[in-house]
């Protein structure tokens, strides 16, 4: 009986570890709440040089599709803009880039 005490308890604990929601940056959870006309049309998680971040495709012509950070600063634009190649600043996104989940799409 013991033993089963144990085993039950600790199954509770490790299941309660593994199922806590992913915290969102709060300027990622903002973009998506608003006017439909201001919310981007999609928001990725990616992993891209040794961190979490978020890429933003914004709605329409010529903006830059930003990509932030876990801190909300805006690391670089990979695309968008005038001539659709972005700012310039991380030119290696598209190849260094890991997609791991759309967090966000627009309905």
């Amino acid at each position: 009986m013991k033993y089963l005490l144990i085993l039950l308890t600790a199954q509770f604990l490790f299941t309660g570890q593994t199922c806590k929601k992913q915290s969102l940056p709060t300027c990622i959870e903002s973009l998506t709440k608003g006017n439909t006309a201001d919310v981007p049309l999609r928001i990725d998680e990616y992993e891209y040089n040794g961190g979490r971040v978020y890429y933003v495709t914004e709605e329409c012509c010529d903006r830059f599709n930003p990509v932030y950070d876990g801190a909300c600063q805006v690391i670089c634009s990979p695309s968008g803009g005038i001539t659709g190649k972005g700012d310039g600043k991380c030119p290696d996104f598209s190849s260094h880039a890991r997609f791991v989940k759309t967090i966000w799409e627009k309905k």
